[in-house]
């Protein structure tokens, strides 16, 4: 997916643990995780607000374009 998730190193810079920001974002762990590790199909932009509010970072910061060879035949 051509989509990447950056979130994991967001949390590292902003030394904050899964638990901690699944409390303040108010999110479940299990959603949370999902969006972590990239196998999120969606995202809400009320979660993504919320995010970036708590780790004070943009939504560029989280998300990254990455296209794929197929894309860059085209």
């Amino acid at each position: 997916m051509p989509i990447i998730v950056n979130l994991d190193v967001m949390m590292a810079k902003r030394k904050m643990s899964l638990n901690e920001l699944s409390e303040k974002v108010d999110l479940t762990l299990s959603n949370l995780s999902i969006l972590k590790t990239g196998k999120a199909k969606a995202i809400r932009f009320s979660t993504l607000n919320a995010i970036c509010k708590v780790l004070n970072c943009q939504p560029g910061d989280i998300l990254e374009f990455m296209p794929d060879s197929e894309n860059n035949e085209q």
